[in-house]
């Protein structure tokens, strides 16, 4: 059953359309990552959800029913919790207080905050202040905060910009693995790919409010659906090529085409993990530039017709700076788009 489920929304300030058109599906227990640069609308689709904002057009439901339109459910009544960037704890209240501010009032309240501190690691916690808490703790308190009235779906609007990078990725684990014990849905909105790609089940790609691509991380990272996608995602090498005949025809040879067989003009992906080097005297091109990584090596090869192409290669690989080198994508992995 689909949780959460947009069709068509739009909203627009002033002259800017802020969230254009967009469709998305999000089941039930899936953790969905919304992933796209800064300004691109994620925030104004989280708060949509939220019932923070007011669609211009389009519908939003939750758990299949409508949120929107003539039958506006607002945001106390939607099964929604939400974490924010900056946490919004209630500096005056304790840890244990502000757990429990969005309860309704019921005789199972006290054993509720302390089961929800408790699956947060913060029973020790419960009278302690916002300003006696560290940010990790600060920010399982705001989940907590958001657990506690047993929702159907959990908002992430950037929760970990404001950690130490340091902690950052401990601390991601840490709160994801909460969430998977909740067996909540989740929505995390973030602009951090290493982030998505980590935690999500599935990623949803926003850019100038619309979305642009929807399936699982490795889908997006090797079949993007357009240049952009491909280059925000990851490192891409972006190659012209031609169809002909089922192949793709390239500068550093022919493939296998994944898609099409016309004769027209297109743009060829390979990821540089995947572009592997050979040595070769007689080689296409020759590597101008080494960048030493530690576990592996970031090489950049130019070859005869001008074209400058990107090659990772594990560290346990050696190619001089120099060295006339043939190139060819692991097992032919290319990925194609007009």
């Amino acid at each position: 059953m689909k949780t959460i489920h947009l069709t068509d929304v739009w909203k627009r300030f002033g002259e800017v359309d802020a969230v254009a058109g967009a469709t998305l599906s999000v089941e039930r227990g899936e953790f969905l990552a919304l992933l796209g640069p800064s300004g691109c609308g994620k925030t104004t689709l989280l708060r949509l959800i939220a019932g923070f904002e007011r669609p211009d057009s389009g519908t939003v439901s939750l758990a299949g029913e409508p949120v929107t339109g003539p039958r506006w459910v607002p945001p106390d009544r939607r099964r929604v919790g939400m974490v924010f960037q900056d946490y919004a704890l209630f500096p005056h209240l304790t840890a244990a207080a502000n757990v429990g501010f969005g309860l309704r009032r019921r005789t199972s309240r006290t054993a509720r905050v302390a089961e929800t501190l408790a699956l947060v690691g913060l029973e020790r916690e419960a009278d302690r202040y916002p300003h006696e808490l560290s940010g990790g703790q600060q920010q399982r308190v705001a989940l907590a905060r958001a657990l506690a009235p047993e929702p159907e779906v959990v908002l992430l609007d950037e929760p970990w910009s404001n950690i130490d990078p340091l902690r950052r990725g401990a601390m991601r684990d840490e709160l994801c693995a909460i969430l998977r014990t909740a067996e909540v849905t989740v929505l995390l909105v973030t602009h951090d790919r290493e982030e998505a790609f980590s935690v999500a089940d599935r990623l949803a790609l926003m850019a100038e409010g619309r979305i642009v691509q929807a399936g699982k991380p490795e889908d997006i990272y090797f079949q993007p659906v357009d240049r952009w996608a491909a280059e925000f995602v990851g490192a891409a090498n972006i190659i012209p090529g031609r169809l002909a005949g089922g192949a793709v025809e390239t500068p550093i040879g022919v493939f296998a085409a994944p898609c099409g067989n016309g004769h027209e003009p297109v743009d060829v992906l390979v990821r540089p993990e995947l572009l592997e080097l050979t040595i070769d005297a007689d080689g296409q091109g020759r590597v101008v530039a080494r960048e030493f990584r530690g576990h592996d090596v970031f090489y950049r090869v130019r070859l005869d017709d001008g074209t400058s192409l990107c090659s990772q290669r594990p560290s346990t690989e050696n190619v001089p700076l120099g060295a006339r080198v043939t190139l060819r994508p692991h097992q032919g992995r290319v990925a194609i788009f007009n």
